[in-house]
């Protein structure tokens, strides 16, 4: 731990491993620290199931054909056209290779003719998943020597006055190492999972947040870079929050706690009040409209009705539905008021949005929802060669960002299915190329 490495990696999600694999394969000596312990290492990419990609044609990964114009009119859809065009016109151009280049590192994807995966054109679903994605990479990365220290968080990131960074890690001795690195890539996440910072940007109602993904996205780093005068992207008060079951864990709850089955039923307050998002209608990505709709209400819960024919429809979800036999007894398991429940249904029923179904047919069920959050859309600018940018428009040559901690350059709000292990997988590689390229000269 105490000599000079060619290349740091500091994070060892998604992006970190894509990083440190394509700077070793360049010749260059690499470390990667990863804060979590080895059982919960890889980030939020553990619990993802698909990236996005762009392709000509049918594949033996994905259907048909998904043009890097329609991912780039996607990407401005969400966006409203706000975020770095440049960048975002790279991601789209680099996620033509990142699928055969993932596998040539040992990742396995599944066929679209096999399985239970959803039809999608625009996605490629990896087999076994986010965490079956990390600990392939991971055995690749140590296949070829990349030296990876887990339990290692990073304390300090500063510049030596030899031009080398010198980087304190707090490691599980608990005693800190010191290492010495001629490139450093800064992968480690955003600030989405503290939440002393998501207290500071939301107030006391974050207390009451599920965070879906890693514990250990604390936002450090971030922090520190900015204090040392990095550029800020984004704005640290938007996130993609999603509506999350309720009885979940607080923390690393993943996809499986999200709550899809909105469209099929109607949705109440603390006080059995419905309830409605603007603009959520029943599109694939109303689930992120609810987030914060949710995070507005009384102690930041709520909760889906469904009839049993709503229920048939809806997805299975991680935990049981709670149910009644009528509505006023559905109401009771909930802890909310009878007639006040019934009065909203029925004006529900009355009036009922367009397509949806009414809730009608006995026995019903409800599950109870939280705002859960995936990701702050908020980090550190970054250019074309994915190298920090600081407030006063410099660049250092040997200080790179990719993932989630430079996410906001391209997408400051909204979200795209599979877009963040794209973002993570394409800006990971690139950064490792350029940190090598710097070392090698």
């Amino acid at each position: 731990m105490n000599s000079t490495w060619d290349v740091a990696v500091i994070g060892g999600g998604l992006a970190g491993l894509c990083a440190a694999i394509a700077a070793r394969r360049a010749g260059v000596s690499v470390r990667l620290l990863e804060s979590a312990p080895p059982a919960f290492r890889g980030g939020n990419a553990r619990h993802a199931r698909n990236f996005r990609v762009v392709h000509d044609g049918p594949t033996p990964y994905v259907p048909d054909a998904y043009q890097p114009r329609e991912f780039l009119d996607d990407l401005d859809r969400v966006t409203q056209g706000d975020g770095n065009h440049r960048l975002a016109q790279r991601l789209v151009a680099e996620s033509d290779g990142i699928a055969d280049w993932l596998m040539a590192n040992g990742v396995a994807l599944q066929a679209p003719d096999t399985g239970v995966v959803p039809y999608s054109r625009r996605t490629v679903f990896p087999l076994g998943g986010g965490k079956a994605i990390i600990n392939a990479l991971y055995a690749t990365a140590t296949d070829i020597g990349v030296a990876i220290s887990t339990g290692s968080e990073v304390a300090s990131l500063r510049r030596s006055t030899n031009g080398t960074w010198s980087i304190v890690a707090t490691t599980a001795a608990p005693d800190a190492a010191a290492i010495d690195a001629r490139s450093v890539v800064v992968c480690a996440g955003g600030a989405g999972a503290d939440p002393a910072w998501l207290r500071s940007h939301y107030g006391a109602s974050a207390d009451r947040f599920m965070v879906r993904g890693t514990p250990y996205a604390d936002g450090r780093m971030l922090a520190d870079l900015i204090a040392s005068g990095a550029r800020s992207v984004g704005d640290p008060r938007v996130g993609h929050i999603v509506a999350v079951d309720a009885r979940g864990p607080r923390f690393d709850g993943g996809i499986v706690t999200r709550i899809t089955a909105i469209p099929y039923g109607m949705v109440v307050d603390g006080s059995a009040t419905r309830i409605d998002a603007a603009g959520a209608g029943a599109e694939p990505t109303h689930y992120a409209r609810w987030g914060p709709r949710i995070a507005a209400c009384d102690a930041q819960t709520a909760y889906l009705v469904l009839d049993a024919d709503g229920l048939q429809r809806a997805a299975p979800q991680a935990f049981p539905p709670i149910s009644g036999a009528t509505i006023a007894d559905l109401a009771e398991a909930l802890g909310l008021d009878p007639a006040t429940l019934a009065q909203s249904v029925d004006a529900f029923n009355a009036a009922r949005p367009a397509g949806a179904p009414p809730i009608a047919a006995a026995p019903f069920a409800a599950y109870p929802m939280r705002p859960g959050v995936t990701f702050m859309h908020y980090g550190v600018a970054v250019d074309d060669h994915m190298r920090i940018v600081w407030a006063d428009d410099r660049r250092n040559d040997s200080l790179f960002a990719a993932g989630m901690i430079m996410a906001a350059n391209v997408i400051g709000h909204g979200y795209l299915a599979g877009l963040g292990l794209t973002l993570a997988a394409v800006f990971g590689r690139l950064a490792g190329e350029e940190a090598a390229r710097h070392v090698l000269g």
